[in-house]
């Protein structure tokens, strides 16, 4: 206890008997409970079986007894340390984020140095964690339930300025002016568990946050800082000459979220998710992004370095056959949102003189709206990180302006040729350039099919087939084409 003892010695409570706190006023048995307890030390002392880090609780009736704080919650606010304001009543009489506070959640009673002061960190966890993303900072209460605007004068070069003209006259936001003003996450790491509990049941309950903070905080005042890592609060960073770290997500906010949702088959609509093979093959980013810009040194350290796609990737990887594919690809699909353009403006132009009243216009505005996000999620985003998807998401298009002009009975423009478009894209744009061979016959109900001859006849696969995956060409559930050739039922 001689850490503890020195502690209480130089704080402000070195008036008052150790035994005041650590003994509450309450019921009889209480007392003896806390007496129990205090022998049980006596013992470990003497045996030398005790932790250098010994725990103690200390209920909020010890602080509020008569003598002491009794009145703390009737003096409202007040203000500590440099200018913070503060009221008592709100943070003990009613929950914050939902938990009760006691006394010693934000008056640590543990760490040395500090004996039953105010641990700062127990206010940055509570008013900062999952408060601040980005540019964006939603501290609870606001900057200024904390702080008082300055009344001085501050100078930046020649000119003065004052923070009312900035905060109250202009609704100027404090973090547009002041950087790094929170440190820290405040995770709460399943690591710190193992420091206190070995029981696989109680640490099995560490993903049930309300049950774990009524256990820790409300009924046994555990501080919030021996669970969540520290967060801190400062303007340090900003007063150094050059701040070392700048977070660039205030300004450059999701990111790449177009090429990843490709990527992974997802975004479109109308059609289900088909992550790309690649994805499924849990290939990174690096794997096609490898090839490192050629800017000069110096101005590599001013900007910073690149990483581009190379088609050489393609061929790395699979073989001197896939060299140049990927700018097929790109060519290809070029020419199939050009095929696709005139429709769709003419569609857009269908729409504007269809009246809002009208009984299909709902129908019909759906339909071009969905056409529209899958046109321009193919012509923004990099098509190419997934090919299957890509080529689904068109015919998706022009099936929506095929039935768009059904429904409104009027005739779009003739559609251009496009491998992307008639489903011929897999044979002439894969299978030739790899030499892949078709398989003479298949089964379809227990039957063998010629299928050489159905590939010559009925055109590209995509007639017969869905495709959804590298692979993966299940029959269409719709074969009625067959019937231009077969008698029905056939």
């Amino acid at each position: 206890m001689k850490p503890y003892y020195e502690s209480w010695r130089i704080s402000k409570h070195n008036h008052v008997s150790c035994v005041d706190c650590h003994y509450p006023p309450s019921a009889p048995q209480t007392l003896l409970w806390k007496k129990f307890q205090a022998m049980s030390q006596v013992v470990k002392y003497v045996t030398r079986t005790y932790s250098s880090k010994p725990f103690a609780e200390v209920d909020d009736a010890a602080c509020l007894r008569e003598g002491c704080h009794s009145k703390r919650l009737l003096e409202g606010k007040l203000t500590f340390g440099k200018g913070i304001k503060f009221d008592h009543r709100p943070h003990l009489l009613e929950p914050r984020r939902g938990r009760q506070l006691r006394c010693v959640s934000c008056h640590s009673q543990v760490v040395v140095g500090r004996h039953v002061e105010v641990a700062l960190e127990t206010c940055y966890l509570c008013h900062f964690k999952g408060m601040s993303e980005g540019r964006k900072l939603d501290s609870l209460g606001g900057c200024l339930s904390c702080h008082t605007l300055p009344q001085k004068e501050f100078k930046i070069g020649n000119i003065t300025y004052q923070h009312k003209d900035f905060v109250t006259e202009h609704g100027i936001e404090c973090q547009s002016c002041h950087l790094n003003v929170i440190q820290g996450d405040g995770q709460a790491l399943k690591e710190r568990c193992f420091a206190c509990h070995n029981q696989p049941e109680k640490l099995e309950k560490y993903s049930d946050i309300p049950l774990i903070h009524e256990n820790h905080v409300t009924e046994h005042n555990i501080a919030c800082f021996h669970c969540h890592s520290e967060m801190t609060h400062s303007m340090k960073a900003t007063q150094v000459a050059r701040p070392t770290k700048l977070d660039c997500s205030i300004c450059h906010i999701d990111m790449h979220l177009g090429p990843r949702d490709i990527y992974e088959g997802r975004g479109g609509k109308g059609i289900p998710d088909m992550p790309s093979p690649m994805y499924l093959a849990q290939v990174n980013c690096v794997g096609c992004h490898f090839v490192e810009d050629t800017e000069e040194e110096f101005v590599q350290k001013l900007n910073g370095r690149t990483f581009k796609a190379s088609d050489a990737g393609c061929a790395k990887c699979h073989g001197e056959k896939y060299a140049g594919m990927v700018n097929e690809w790109k060519k290809e699909l070029n020419i199939a949102l050009l095929a696709i353009e005139p429709r769709l403006k003419e569609v857009q132009n269908m729409l504007s003189q269809v009246s809002s009243d009208a009984a299909n216009y709902t129908y019909l505005k759906n339909l071009y709206d969905e056409a529209r996000h899958n046109y321009d999620f193919v012509r923004l985003l990099p098509a190419v990180h997934n090919i299957y998807y890509s080529a689904n998401l068109l015919e998706k298009v022009n099936d929506n302006l095929e039935r768009f002009s059904k429904e409104s009975k009027k005739i779009l423009p003739a559609l251009a040729e496009s491998m992307f478009l008639d489903g011929s894209f897999c044979t002439k744009l894969c299978h030739a350039k790899l030499a892949v061979k078709l398989p003479e016959s298949v089964k379809y109900k227990d039957k063998d099919m010629p299928h050489s001859v159905h590939v010559e006849m009925a055109g590209p696969c995509r007639n017969c087939h869905q495709i959804n995956r590298h692979k993966e060409i299940p029959l269409k559930n719709d074969l009625s084409a067959c019937g231009s050739c077969h008698e029905a039922g056939i």
